[in-house]
């Protein structure tokens, strides 16, 4: 069976599939409602796997044995399936109107060293993009339906910031502090994290007490990834980057650096 879920169970996603006609919705089988990640970008890196919820409706006349949905992108005649296997929690089943009723709870598990890219099997770099949805029933008759289906989801490359450093500690109120580090991505294609140049970084504050932090300033990373900026200490606390993403990239905040003023 050519599947990324089993109905109550998991499967593992096959490496390469040919891809089987596609066509709208019948009479008898539909899907809707399809979710993927709660409408939220899939944010992946170079070697952790990583769960994303799916949630989908599934409405039948017929009885069926299996039905799934799948995210994949196409490399001519061959579909790649986003998830190396689906767990199923849960399919609350109603009727009405003489249609069965599945409303499916999932959860997508994403590696991205043991799924299919264009290079070999693994993410690659052009992954970074809309994946599409189809819906796929087997009938107990045997036969089945595949369906393409309007809900995507994107998956990004993860970003980090290495090295945050705020100095000198401890640094005298009204004297200016500086704030280091560099801003990388996750390169898919070579299994490494990159430096990731000419992005725009917060810098942020979190006094000594508080639970939030805030935006002090904008700073744009060198050519190289690099970041670096003063600012005036005016009370103790913590600072670190947050880097906001892009539709190709993810967000991500660097760690704290407490600075003590005298």
């Amino acid at each position: 069976m050519a599947a990324s879920a089993v109905a109550g169970g998991m499967a593992l996603a096959g490496v390469g599939l040919t891809a089987p006609a596609a066509h709208a919705a019948e009479g008898d089988i539909s899907f809707s409602n399809v979710v993927l990640n709660n409408g939220k970008p899939i944010v992946v890196g170079i070697s952790a796997e990583v769960e994303a919820p799916l949630t989908y409706t599934v409405k039948s006349s017929v009885s069926l044995d299996d039905w799934w949905v799948e995210a994949y992108r196409t490399n001519g005649s061959t579909r790649y399936l986003l998830a190396i296997s689906t767990t199923q929690w849960s399919c609350r089943t109603s009727s009405a109107g003489g249609y069965t009723f599945r409303d499916c709870d999932e959860t997508m598990t994403i590696d991205p060293d043991g799924m299919p890219g264009g290079n070999g099997n693994h993410l690659v770099n052009s992954d970074a993009a809309a994946w599409k949805t189809l819906g796929t029933a087997i009938k107990k008759s045997g036969s089945y339906d595949t369906d393409l289906l309007s809900a995507t989801v994107r998956l990004q490359r993860a970003s980090r910031i290495q090295n945050a450093n705020a100095s000198p500690e401890p640094v005298a109120k009204g004297k200016p502090v500086t704030v280091t580090g560099t801003v990388q991505r996750a390169n898919w294609s070579r299994h490494r994290y990159d430096n990731y140049g000419d992005r725009l970084v917060k810098l942020q504050f979190k006094p000594a007490g508080s639970s939030s932090y805030s935006t002090v300033k904008t700073v744009t990373a060198s050519s190289t990834g690099y970041l670096k900026t003063s600012v005036t200490a005016s009370q103790d606390g913590t600072w670190r980057w947050r880097y906001s993403g892009n539709t190709t990239t993810g967000a991500s905040n660097s760690s704290g650096d407490y600075v003590d003023g005298t």
